[in-house]
């Protein structure tokens, strides 16, 4: 029996996830045609659910998406509200099939049936994983149309970790963001169109959007961080600094993908230059298994109130990935399995 997934505490404004989710048998099947498609039911699906895709890279076999999700309102907002926002979305003609559903449900059996349905409507909303459910069925009927096929597409259910917001989710900006330099796919993350940080230097509002509400988290209270363009120049901070390739200095055969020390450099003259630190070290099985991500007391909070999840035995919930206090600036994850 699989647990129930980790998700934000109660009294938490919002939560903020790391989503990947993986083709079967790890095919290469996401060209440019299927990876537009899936951007646009992407945007789509967040606007429906009221999340926000913070950041996001699309794979040739896997997808990694940075959520945020707002907390459920504590008083529903009213029918009339919610008719109008699948307006927004569905259109006229899928609004009044709900609202005449709903009239029909109260004439032929009662305030009670019809209040179980528009709680089902409302279930769809503020949620990481009926988003993400949406988005690959969705995504799966339109690839199988395309392709005339059947059955299904992606391993499983999609994987998630919890990220605290502020410089924990910076990083798992910035590892997302590189995820096609580390592939070898492209030098410079901005030449890769199907990643946010690519789609923000490109103009696309959205991903600007994504990004500086990123930057917005860490910068809490500098408003000056978020004029203009500052905050562009604060992500590639986060970005650049965490980009360059990894060589073992004997033998010289590169550990992990990236970039040279000089674009790496370069690419962060305009938004000041920080000590490049080691945390291209750290293992994909951290950003994906690691159930969650951020400061020692973020964790231990978490730890605490699901305690149940542990082994009796298990004192404490954070957990040092490898590299050391240094290369991992004061983070911590909630499990560290053996890196892959």
């Amino acid at each position: 029996m699989r647990l129930a997934r980790l998700k934000a505490l109660p009294g938490a404004t919002a939560a903020h996830y790391h989503c990947i989710s993986r083709v079967v048998d790890r095919r290469f099947v996401l060209g440019e045609v299927e990876k537009e498609i899936f951007l646009k039911l992407m945007r789509f699906y967040a606007h429906f659910c009221q999340v926000r895709v913070s950041a996001y890279c699309l794979m040739s076999n896997h997808f990694h998406l940075l959520v945020e999700v707002p907390a459920r309102p504590q008083v529903m907002p009213s029918e009339a509200l919610l008719i109008g926002h699948v307006q927004s979305c569905y259109g006229k003609n899928t609004a009044a099939l709900l609202a005449e559903n709903l009239r029909q449900l109260r004439q032929q059996a009662g305030e009670a049936v019809a209040q179980k349905h528009l709680e089902s409507w409302f279930a769809r909303l503020w949620d990481i994983s009926a988003f993400m459910k949406t988005l690959k069925q969705r995504f799966t009927q339109q690839f199988n149309k395309l392709h005339g096929r059947k059955g299904t597409l992606w391993e499983d259910r999609f994987r998630s970790v919890l990220v605290e917001s502020g410089s924990a989710l910076a990083t798992m900006a910035a590892y997302i963001d590189l995820n096609p330099v580390r592939a070898g796919l492209v030098k410079d993350p901005s030449r890769y169109h199907w990643s946010s940080y690519g789609a923000a230097m490109g103009g696309n509002k959205a991903a600007r959007a994504g990004l500086k509400s990123i930057i917005a988290t860490v910068d809490r209270g500098q408003e000056q961080g978020l004029r203009g363009d500052a905050w562009l120049s604060r992500y590639r901070v986060w970005l650049f600094g965490k980009a360059e390739e990894i060589q073992d200095p004997r033998t010289g055969k590169v550990l992990r993908k990236g970039m040279s020390r000089k674009a790496v450099e370069k690419g962060l003259k305009r938004g000041g230059k920080p000590s490049l630190n080691e945390l291209l070290h750290c293992r994909l099985s951290y950003m994906t298994r690691g159930g969650a991500l951020g400061t020692k007391a973020f964790i231990e909070s978490l730890f605490e109130a699901q305690r149940w999840r542990f082994a009796p035995e298990r004192k404490n919930g954070a957990r040092l990935p490898r590299g050391g206090e240094s290369a991992w600036q004061g983070l911590r994850v909630l499990r560290a399995p053996r890196p892959a």
